[in-house]
């Protein structure tokens, strides 16, 4: 597997493949197989104060997250913190972390894994599971796959849950 880029990646707006619930917009631009497994980039957008993704940690890449527009609340490891948009999050592999609109916000953020792993089918399967079409024994079975791996993090979901009401 080659790790350098023979040529650029060209993804036009309006080809992104588009995965949505009424609360989370995923366009997924490129994955890790068509930039030589250097990245793999998503655009999230995100209803105000929406979960986006759930405590997890990967143990081959890097993630990061620029906040576009709007304000998202992080988890990264112990700290939980609030970026506004022109703001950037980068957590290392093995750290674990989740992000979710802040209250009262939207949010839409690009995020990228480097190295790339092959990601896409996982969105492919949450949206699956967001529509009742596939169990979240299915996903907890891909965790090795798409490298995220969940974990449980009370003090997250307390502070998201505190700030819901």
């Amino acid at each position: 597997m080659s790790t350098t880029a023979s040529r650029a990646v060209i993804r036009p707006a309006d080809q992104a493949e588009i995965h949505a619930t009424d609360q989370v917009t995923m366009r997924l631009l490129i994955d890790a197989p068509e930039a030589a497994h250097s990245l793999s980039t998503l655009e999230v957008t995100l209803a105000p104060g929406a979960d986006g993704a759930a405590p997890h940690f990967h143990t081959r890449s890097e993630e990061l997250f620029y906040v576009a527009e709007g304000e998202l609340q992080v988890m990264a490891g112990d700290e939980i913190a609030t970026v506004g948009a022109g703001g950037a999050i980068v957590v290392p592999r093995r750290m674990p972390h989740a992000f979710g609109a802040a209250p009262g916000s939207p949010a839409r953020v690009l995020i990228a894994l480097t190295p790339g792993v092959e990601r896409f089918e996982y969105f492919r399967v949450l949206e699956r599971v967001a529509r009742g079409e596939a169990t979240l024994a299915e996903l907890a079975a891909v965790q090795d796959e798409f490298d995220n791996h969940f974990v449980d993090a009370p003090r997250w979901w307390a502070e998201r849950n505190a700030n819901r009401h």
